[in-house]
């Protein structure tokens, strides 16, 4: 008698244990609406060793759809703050003396695939965590500005490299509009069957080098016209900044930045979502 209420016990049990998993297996995770916030970074022509030492704020919205338990696609928004200086190159003597610096404001808009490497169904407790990786294509705005004398400068209108000057007709004005490549990883983990949370890294690689609006080399002072007063223009005092920490450099053909590399810019960001799922019946088997 005793053996027969134990195996009751136990088949009890097991479909007990059966319709739990029926039940999570029922679940399906249709994708997740959220906010990031978090941090960006430069790398380029003021920053050409990789240094992360000037990190700024990032925040963001997205919109994932999941297709299945392992492949999303992703929209997103983000906003980021980007800016350099040459002063934080302390073992580069050149870059010292270069003293340019720049900041800018990025809007950007982005397109991306999720792998995620589990199964990730919110409310499972076996399936409620998992690390992904991500890859895709985005456009940005952008508009480096320097700071002179405490008053905000546009440096793109200054085309300070000679953009559109007769003298250098393949230097055109660049623009306000680039693309990106963000490729990253990162990790989601299910607090509930109606919230996630999430840490990403993401690196961007942009089609442009005028991020920090550093990239050939100097085209003199020359080429700026002075004002009618005979002082010098903004643009001659933005395009060669030397002359703030000694003799001036900024000498036509001389190295100004790095035109054969790319800007490029990071964002880490920790990411709430609320999950989107519906329900499957699940069948007789």
């Amino acid at each position: 008698m005793k053996k027969f209420i134990a195996v009751l016990c136990l088949l009890a049990g097991a479909a007990g244990f059966n319709r739990g998993m029926a039940q999570y297996e029922a679940v399906v995770m249709e994708g997740e609406l959220g906010i990031s916030i978090g941090a960006a970074h430069y790398f380029g022509d003021l920053n050409t060793s990789g240094r992360i030492n000037r990190p700024k704020p990032a925040i963001g919205v997205f919109f994932r759809k999941q297709f299945g338990n392992y492949i999303g696609l992703r929209v997103s928004g983000n906003y980021a703050q980007l800016g350099y200086s040459d002063i934080y190159n302390t073992d580069n003597t050149y870059q010292q003396r270069r003293n340019l610096s720049f900041n800018s404001n990025i809007f950007e808009l982005a397109l991306q695939g999720d792998f995620n490497f589990f199964r990730f169904v919110p409310g499972d407790p076996y399936h409620r965590f998992t690390p992904y990786v991500t890859m895709g294509l985005g456009v940005f705005s952008y508009d480096p500005f320097a700071m002179y004398r405490g008053r905000k400068v546009a440096l793109r209108p200054l085309a300070t490299e000679g953009q559109g000057n007769p003298a250098y007709p393949d230097r055109q004005p660049y623009g306000s509009m680039a693309f990106c490549i963000p490729l990253g990883v990162g990790i989601k983990y299910a607090i509930n069957s109606r919230m996630s949370a999430g840490v990403e890294v993401s690196y961007r690689f942009t089609n442009t080098d005028y991020l920090d609006d550093v990239s050939k080399t100097y085209v003199g002072a020359d080429r700026f016209p002075s004002l009618p007063d005979g002082e010098p223009s903004i643009a001659q005092l933005l395009q060669d900044r030397s002359y703030e920490t000694g003799e001036i450099i900024g000498i036509e053909g001389r190295q100004r930045g790095l035109p054969k590399q790319k800007d490029n810019y990071v964002i880490a960001a920790f990411s709430l979502s609320f999950n989107l799922t519906s329900y499957k019946c699940p069948t007789a088997n």
